[in-house]
């Protein structure tokens, strides 16, 4: 059989911060081993026993419960199907262990964006692990303003539909996909932001185009809601002239949209 390509790499970044949290939970069970010895080290106090014993214990319920996560993670990867009852270990591992993870990586003088970028990989497979029957009105589409042009005097902030779509930046094409599939589009300068907005439509699922950075953060602040991150190019540097391949838009919510009738 052969296999594409961007099927390996897919596959090498999750493996990636899989890898890295299977070392963060190695180091704090190691931690926790440590402080078990200082409890029964001559010398101590009853005080600080009972301390160090409560650490212990927590950071015990900690590593066991991320250790689920991590296998409910494996599990849904190869399985390609959603674990109910392992969504709490889940959420445990990422949200607890991810700056953990973040220092390991810098430890070992992995590039920052490039575990994130992981990160997003395994978060949107077991996105897509997940059967979605979703009406377009209930899928919101949040993509940064970095995307219009910056010397455009129609700002899109406030009002996404400023735009005039003269075709220098990739925002008219985002428009043109939210008018044929039906969704809602918001701008988000912002973590702040993007939560209001979440708020404001309540919708059921997210795609959402940012950089590894916010991707990362927004993935977290929305759990349980599913999103799909799709991170943008920035040839310009941060935050200013940035791009989007509006296929990968299209394809994620295809994702969702697809089992309600299609396009």
């Amino acid at each position: 059989m052969k296999v594409s390509i961007p099927y390996i790499q897919n596959y090498v970044r999750k493996r990636l911060f899989l890898g890295l949290l299977g070392g963060s939970l190695l180091l704090v069970g190691l931690f926790a081993f440590a402080l078990w010895y200082i409890i029964f080290y001559p010398g101590q106090s009853l005080m600080n026993q009972s301390l160090v014993l409560a650490l212990v214990i927590f950071l015990s319920v900690t590593v066991v419960l991320a250790a689920l996560g991590m296998a409910g993670m494996l599990l849904t990867l190869l399985a390609s199907r959603r674990l109910s009852f392992l969504q709490g270990p889940m959420r445990v591992g990422v949200n607890i262990f991810f700056p953990i993870i973040i220092g390991l990586g810098k430890l070992l003088k992995i590039d920052v964006d490039r575990i994130k970028r992981s990160f997003i990989e395994v978060n949107n497979q077991m996105v897509r692990a997940s059967l979605f029957r979703l009406a377009p009105e209930q899928l919101l589409v949040l993509v940064p303003h970095c995307l219009q042009n910056t010397q455009c005097p129609h700002k899109i902030t406030v009002e996404i539909d400023n735009c005039r779509r003269c075709g220098k930046c990739c925002i008219g094409n985002l428009l043109a996909l939210r008018d044929r599939w039906g969704v809602r589009m918001g701008v988000a300068t912002g973590g702040t932001l993007a939560r209001k907005l979440i708020r404001d439509y309540r919708p059921r699922a997210v795609v959402a185009v940012a950089c590894e950075r916010d991707l990362t953060s927004g993935i977290q602040d929305s759990n349980p809601l599913p999103v799909l991150g799709v991170t943008n190019e920035r040839p310009f540097g941060p935050c200013q002239n940035t791009f989007i391949d509006t296929c990968k838009v299209e394809e994620a919510l295809n994702f969702f949209l697809e089992r309600e009738g299609g396009r």
